[in-house]
């Protein structure tokens, strides 16, 4: 794979030369992004190791950052679930630790606040565990352990979250074959929306069970644990605790759910 990287640097030498000059930040992007899509199909821990390569063996400084903040962009909107943690590693080892500087500071500030919403929730990790009310009053903590679980964040103000809670309930009705919790979870602070969000979201379907709860305190935390700056987010967790699907839509969360089965059907009575 370091050969591809190889290739890259070469095309950077070469234009470099040619052109008497750095190539310019439009060029280093699109030779990056032919670096990355050629990198796809592997691991996680395989594009970090990449990505470091990369940008180390770059000599000129501008180049360097340039390749290293384009790196970091690309993996932050990553079209496949999970490489958002290539975006977070790249950050940390080259410019929270000082190796290097963002463009502005107003641009690393921002790529600060997306590897804190994003880092506890990472594939692979333990979902964060947050204590929400209840309808009724109660307090409930989410998600638990023992079985699969859909953390579905929303806002009656917003009109995407709005188009989902109608689109939804089909979608589990008609693909969930296995027992799965809904937590959904209302990030308003209308009870009066609220309650009627609720009086309409109904799914006639045995093996799903659907927990109603809000946090208008934001005691729990859940807006950074979650990253939940807009809605909707949906994220679902596997019976031991663990993260196995974010940035949900609903299409995704139903190519995720014969997954989440073969999951549930290891791990989910072991609990």
């Amino acid at each position: 794979m370091k050969r591809a990287a190889i290739i890259i640097l070469a095309l950077f030498c070469g234009l470099g030369l040619h052109a008497q000059q750095v190539p310019t930040g439009a060029l280093l992007d699109s030779l990056v992004l032919k670096y990355v899509e050629a990198i796809q199909p592997e691991s996680v821990e395989t594009k970090q190791g990449e990505c470091d390569f990369l940008i180390g063996s770059v000599r000129d400084s501008l180049m360097r950052r340039q390749i290293a903040v384009s790196l970091f962009n690309y993996y932050r909107e990553a079209p496949v679930m999970g490489d958002e943690a290539v975006a977070i590693y790249v950050f940390d080892k080259w410019f929270a630790s000082g190796k290097m500087s963002f463009p502005g500071e107003f641009e690393k500030l921002d790529a600060e606040m997306f590897c804190n919403m994003n880092r506890n929730t990472l594939l692979g990790m333990d979902a964060p565990v947050l204590s929400a009310r209840k309808p009724c009053g109660g307090r409930i903590k989410v998600p638990a352990k023992g079985g699969t679980t859909i953390l579905w964040f929303y806002d009656t103000a917003c009109s995407k979250c709005r188009v989902e809670a109608k689109v939804l309930p089909s979608v589990l009705e008609q693909s969930v074959d296995f027992p799965v919790t809904l937590v959904a979870f209302y990030s308003g602070q209308s009870r009066k929306d609220w309650r009627e969000l609720r009086r309409r979201f109904k799914v006639a379907n045995r093996n799903l069970k659907i927990v109603h709860c809000w946090d208008p305190s934001v005691d729990s935390d859940y807006l950074r644990l979650y990253g939940v700056i807009s809605t909707p987010r949906m994220y679902m967790v596997a019976p031991e605790g663990s993260v196995i699907g974010r940035r949900l839509e609903v299409e995704s969360l139903q190519q995720l759910l014969p997954v989440a089965k073969e999951i549930e059907s290891m791990f989910g009575n072991k609990q």
